[in-house]
């Protein structure tokens, strides 16, 4: 999962791939440093899929182009369109069933 901290660079990687996902956390976040991992291991399982993690302390205009309100927040987009949202305790297998559906639909 590749770190970035500039919105002009997130939405070039956006506007580059098919299928993108956002990790955005918070550095005191213990959700967020719990889930990271997990997620980063579920992405092995879709490799097309291109990840990015966003610290929204780095990045705070981050917040207001998604209108995050908590994190961790997951988000996935498909030709830059949010499909997918899942915020604070984020299931694992769940975000992995809803994934696997939006790329048997695609």
């Amino acid at each position: 999962m590749k770190n970035i901290e500039k919105l002009n660079e997130i939405k070039e990687i956006i506007a580059k791939h098919k299928i993108t996902l956002l990790f955005i956390s918070q550095p005191n976040c213990s959700v967020c440093h719990a889930l990271l991992p997990q997620v980063e291991l579920l992405l092995k399982k879709f490799p097309n899929i291109q990840s990015l993690h966003i610290d929204s302390e780095k990045t705070p205009e981050i917040i207001g182009e998604y209108l995050i309100f908590s994190a961790p927040v997951v988000i996935v987009l498909v030709d830059g369109k949010e499909m997918i949202r899942k915020a604070r305790f984020v299931p694992i297998k769940e975000l992995e069933d809803d994934i696997t559906k939006l790329i048997n639909a695609i």
